[in-house]
């Protein structure tokens, strides 16, 4: 590096000197034009010229390295130059003034003369750099350089332009730039042209760049001018402009990115290297949600408030948005002592956390800090939640109030093979939890679930489900639980966008389970206030689910996120569905009713609700087989909870529940008491109410011959009757309507 800046600096002073002899005479030339139209074109008084004219070289010469104008890089000549030139002509020529008229005493010299001599000076200093920055665009060869078209011929291509050509100075006052110019300098940036869609910029130049036409053409501009990159430079755009800027760029063929935030441009910090590769908005394929949170501010203000599963990031960033609300006490919890400590230093950012406490059970430290308008205090604790001592002593030492709960296994495969882990974290932590925030008071109780809660395949999934059924049936008085269903989270810690941003990063090819596989996507901040407008709208046991807009393909996700970081041909690669994983996730039960909410943006899925005696049982009998470590009995008995639940060695519905798919056990083999089946009419093709089983019920697993056998103990019950099951399923006492 030192070799280079020696070796450059050299070549600017060679350049210089090599200029020098060119601007004496381009000085001397001025003078004795404007001496000739002074005189109609003869040389009266020649020794007053020649006088005149070593004076002003030697004044011009002493002012101009004052203003810069003594490189050799004229090629790169732009306004300020132009600017830089007038401010030298005119402080030479006010000191030519000066010393000619008042030091020399040559009063013979004429005073049109000063003003002709300034006028010519200007027009042939300037005029010989942008002639020579013309004759360089038009020769300097292109393969050195990478092509850029941009979209958009705004503020932002103009900072683009103005920063390539500046960014491309191998020399700064003096002196070579930064290593980042350096890196762009290699980079080779040469901006082509614009499109845009305002047709009356059609033809302009936008610091001598053209504008070609309308986004729409890209394509054609693309292959007529040999474009190597596309770079959007339209920081204002909405997700869904972007997503039609993304989709005309990919039939373009050529590679792309977008540049920063409108706010970076205002503020003039944006250089080539801030052209970011995405922003998960652009990923979205829809407008984030933009919930109105001034309601949750009555609730919170004042008030202590518990996060679980503080560390992670919805957790942290719940921290950060509910102490926006000025809380009494903010309590952040989790188990990862790494991240709370960075939690930690992220809320301190604005101001100091209050209190740190790392699990003795004692009450925290705390430093007062006067800093601060009436703030609430963050408390720092490293603790499980499962352990219900523990987590007794904490709620009873800073009398905790609201408790959003965002601690959970989540990763599907892992938990595949740790379901002893999930079931004691995701359930049995969940009541240990529920029972503590009962006994000490709480008001309110939100959980974070998932979509994977609905018709679940995996483990972790089901979890989610038991927990969704544990708050929808939870028994105690004064405590409002509700459950918050939402799909994965855009960014998050182990999800696939930061997964796919590091192989695009290495080079390597991008993974995707399959070339069909959806999901649904939400940002952590809608993720967040979801949330927080639930626990504001919630009802005791409701279950909140966000509109998510379309399920997105992952292969576009992933294909859209390389074309956004400039990899025109992204290589992927199927590795199958992972242990869990369906094709595609749902958002309600088919049983589910959805009911609008006090919120346009969130719906309330409501559907049949479990009695808690049974569902009580059957966690029992749940926390019997954990306790003895019998894998297969846990997930029997999660099924039990959950019919709808499938995992691998379970081929057929064990009872009717599973076969019609009721998202209750009112039918089957789970609830002691009245089972309502509407009108029964025995027969060919078996009708409950409205649904024929068998005909119009399309289920895996499911055929006539399997009904048949699972309706035979009720063929003797006539139509409209009601009846008792037993808990192992057999038939019960009738009684009549």
């Amino acid at each position: 590096m030192r070799k280079i800046s020696k070796r450059s600096l050299v070549l600017l002073r060679c350049q210089s000197l090599l200029l020098l002899p060119l601007q004496i005479g381009l000085i001397v030339c001025s003078l004795l034009c404007a001496w000739l139209l002074r005189f109609e074109f003869r040389l009266p008084d020649p020794g007053v010229l020649w006088t005149g004219a070593l004076v002003l070289v030697i004044v011009r010469l002493s002012v101009m390295p004052f203003f810069n104008l003594m490189h050799g890089w004229w090629r790169y000549t732009g306004l300020s130059d132009s600017l830089d030139v007038l401010k030298a002509v005119l402080t030479g020529s006010f000191a030519f003034f000066l010393i000619v008229r008042y030091g020399l005493q040559l009063n013979a010299f004429p005073l049109s003369i000063y003003a002709l001599e300034t006028l010519i000076t200007f027009t042939l200093l300037a005029g010989v750099r942008v002639l020579s920055r013309m004759a360089f665009e038009k020769v300097r060869p292109d393969s050195s350089s990478k092509r850029l078209l941009l979209v958009g011929a705004g503020h932002a291509a103009q900072a683009i332009i103005r920063e390539t050509r500046l960014e491309n100075r191998p020399e700064n006052n003096g002196a070579l730039r930064n290593q980042e110019v350096q890196n762009i300098n290699e980079a080779g940036y040469q901006v082509i042209g614009c499109v845009d869609d305002d047709p009356l910029k059609k033809g302009l130049r936008i610091m001598g760049v053209p504008v070609f036409g309308q986004v729409k053409d890209l394509r054609k501009f693309v292959v007529s001018e040999r474009i190597d990159e596309v770079l959007i430079a339209i920081p204002s755009a909405t997700p869904a402009q972007m997503l039609r800027l993304v989709a005309i760029c990919k039939e373009a063929g050529a590679a792309f990115r977008t540049v920063p935030a409108m706010a970076e441009l205002i503020a003039g910090r944006v250089i080539l290297q801030q052209v970011r590769e995405v922003s998960l908005t652009d990923l979205l394929g829809r407008i984030p949600v933009d919930l109105d949170l001034e309601s949750v501010r009555e609730h919170i203000q004042g008030r202590v408030v518990m996060v679980t599963g503080a560390a992670g990031s919805i957790g942290s960033e719940l921290c950060r948005q509910i102490r926006m609300f000025k809380p009494k006490l903010l309590v952040c919890l989790d188990q990862n002592e790494t991240g709370i400590f960075h939690l930690q230093h992220r809320l301190a950012q604005p101001r100091k956390p209050r209190g740190v406490e790392t699990g003795s059970g004692s009450g925290s430290q705390r430093k007062e800090d006067h800093e601060e308008d009436n703030a609430g205090r963050e408390i720092f604790c490293v603790a499980d939640f499962c352990n219900a001592e523990r987590m007794r002593r904490i709620f009873l030492t800073y009398g905790v109030e609201i408790v959003f709960h965002a601690a959970a296994y989540k990763h599907v495969p892992v938990m595949e093979s740790n379901v002893e882990e999930a079931v004691s974290n995701n359930i049995h932590g969940l009541l240990a939890l529920l029972n503590v925030a009962q006994n000490s008071n709480c008001s309110a109780f939100v959980m974070i679930s998932s979509d994977k809660a609905v018709n679940p395949t995996n483990v972790m999934g089901c979890t989610k489900r038991v927990g969704e059924l544990i708050l929808a049936a939870w028994p105690g008085e004064g405590l409002r639980c509700v459950s918050v269903r939402f799909g994965n989270v855009l960014g998050s810690n182990g999800s696939v966008i930061p997964l796919f941003q590091e192989q695009i990063r290495q080079n390597q090819p991008i993974t995707v389970t399959h070339p069909d596989i959806t999901r649904f996507f939400m940002t952590v901040s809608e993720a967040v206030s979801l949330v927080l407008q639930a626990f504001a709208i919630g009802r005791k046991g409701d279950i909140l689910v966000l509109d998510m807009g379309e399920p997105v393909r992952v292969l576009e996700l992933a294909k859209t996120l390389a074309r956004l970081s400039g990899k025109s041909r992204p290589e992927f690669k199927f590795i199958g569905l992972r242990p869990g994983e369906k094709l595609f996730e749902e958002l309600f039960y088919p049983t589910e009713r959805v009911l609008p909410s006090a919120c346009a943006k969130i719906a309330c899925a409501e559907g049949a609700k479990l009695g808690w005696p049974a569902l009580k049982r059957n966690l029992d009998e749940l926390y019997v087989a954990l306790s003895l470590g019998q894998t297969e009995s846990m997930l029997a008995r999660l099924r039990q909870i959950v019919p709808q639940f499938s995992y691998p060695g379970c081929d057929q519905p064990a009872t009717l529940a599973d076969a019609v798919g009721l998202d209750t056990p009112e039918i089957g083999a789970l609830e002691i008491g009245a089972l309502k089946m509407g009108a029964m009419e025995i027969g060919s093709g078996f009708e409950i109410g409205s649904l024929e089983i068998g005909r119009e019920l399309d289920r895996p697993g499911l055929s006539e011959e399997n009904v048949n056998t699972m309706l035979s103990p009720y063929r003797s019950w006539p139509a409209g009757s009601r009846w008792r099951t037993a808990v192992d399923g057999s038939v019960g006492d009738r009684y009549e309507r």
